[in-house]
């Protein structure tokens, strides 16, 4: 037997205003047992202000204008306790009056049948409240300039995204959307890996800066460890580290490709998933063989802020210039001149390079022509990387990273076989 069917029908909305708000009112009552100033509200006083919503939204059959004036009502009251608080204390928060108000709209909503969202408002109420310590010290660990940087990061996001245009425009089909697109698909890579890095600051070694950096940037990684190798006698630990650097930047070609073009993924995911896995693992392990110095070293280098503006346009330029020049290539120089193309954008930053080639893919530039100009531009980056190294660290890790990239660089290219059958 159902045990609901001698119930009212009401009855289970209104037990799930209790409990909700009962909930609210049990975390302000331990939050009052453990201060000795004055302090609104409690296991009573939240039911029945959660209970006050349900039954006005109730009488008022959900019209908006009753609830609002209920709201103001139970606002006015909550208003005197914030006076009579601020009389008592020298410094009187509003989290308990905030919530009282909250309370009120969770019972009106669980009038509406509106359950999940009153959960959650509860919950998230909850949290907020019990997690006060954490996140006020939050104001300590971060600085303010990373609260600017986040900004910048929703104004690339959530502003600037949405209002441009989704069509294809000009003699050459640029989609202003997804130009900016690949702009903010790669500076959110780039900001991952950033902000991972703030959080991980000091805590971790040069493997972890390796990991996080080859998400980064791999090229500016590399020199880094390089610059930082020159200083110290651990060939086998920065070399490893080297390679680990170039083996996330495959995994982030892989998250990029899945984003902008699913049939030059399908072709290359199995090739970069493979060469990831190899790079990670070999200079994991190569990072273990023993050197003569021993001892944990930490990373000095502190990423830049990679949200600029000037680089966020930067990159977008690039991108165009990139579909631009691939064009011309394919038409005046065929495949060779793409393939060139590629070998030469290895020198500097491939991602402006493999992402236009994301977008150039069709009846001018075919998938298989273009998925291979990827994996030569990738492979030249490797080669460079080790050009790098080895001109800027020790003798002993720049050669062993030279070896290290060539051979990662060679196998790279073997891909190649297997597309032109």
């Amino acid at each position: 037997m159902d045990p609901t069917q001698w119930l009212p029908p009401e009855a289970a909305k209104i037990l799930l205003v209790l409990s909700l708000s009962f909930l609210i009112g049990l975390e302000r009552e331990e939050h009052k047992a453990t201060g000795e100033q004055y302090a609104f509200g409690g296991v009573r006083t939240f039911p029945l202000i959660g209970l006050i919503g349900y039954s006005l939204a109730l009488l008022a059959d959900g019209q908006l204008l009753p609830i609002t004036l209920g709201f103001a009502v139970v606002a006015a009251f909550l208003v005197v306790s914030y006076r009579y608080k601020l009389s008592t204390a020298t410094r009187a928060g509003v989290t308990s009056e905030m919530s009282g108000l909250a309370t009120y709209i969770i019972g009106a909503l669980v009038y509406k049948e509106q359950y999940w969202i009153a959960t959650t408002l509860s919950v998230a109420d909850i949290l907020l409240l019990e997690l006060k310590a954490g996140l006020e010290s939050l104001t300590k660990r971060i600085a303010p300039d990373e609260i600017l940087t986040f900004a910048k990061f929703l104004l690339l996001t959530a502003v600037i995204l949405p209002v441009l245009p989704n069509r294809d425009l000009g003699p050459f089909q640029i989609n202003p959307f997804k130009t900016w697109l690949v702009v903010v698909a790669v500076s959110a890579i780039s900001y991952g890996s950033y902000v991972i890095g703030l959080l991980t600051k000091g805590q971790g070694g040069i493997i972890v800066a390796a990991i996080l950096g080859g998400a980064y940037s791999s090229t500016v990684t590399t020199i880094v460890l390089a610059r930082r190798a020159a200083r110290e006698n651990r060939p086998h630990l920065f070399a490893g580290g080297t390679l680990i650097a170039s083996g996330m930047m495959y995994l982030r070609l892989t998250v990029l490709l899945a984003i902008f073009n699913r049939n030059l993924l399908m072709l290359l995911w199995p090739s970069f998933a493979a060469l990831a896995a190899l790079a990670l693992a070999v200079g994991w392990l190569w990072s273990r063989l023993p050197d003569s110095r021993i001892g944990p070293i930490h990373p000095e280098y502190q990423a830049k802020n990679p949200l600029e503006f000037r680089a966020a346009f930067l990159f977008g330029i690039l991108f165009l210039a990139m579909v631009i020049i691939t064009h011309y290539a394919l038409v005046y120089l065929g495949k060779a001149g793409l393939y060139g193309l590629a070998g030469v954008m290895g020198v500097v930053d491939v991602d402006p390079f493999i992402l236009g080639m994301t977008q150039s893919t069709g009846p001018t530039t075919p998938t298989t022509v273009a998925a291979a100009a990827i994996l030569i531009a990738a492979a030249s980056n490797n080669l460079v990387k080790g050009i790098y190294a080895y001109t800027i660290a020790d003798r002993k890790t720049g050669v062993q990273s030279l070896a290290l990239l060539v051979t990662l660089a060679a196998l790279g290219l073997g891909p190649l076989l297997w597309l032109a059958s």
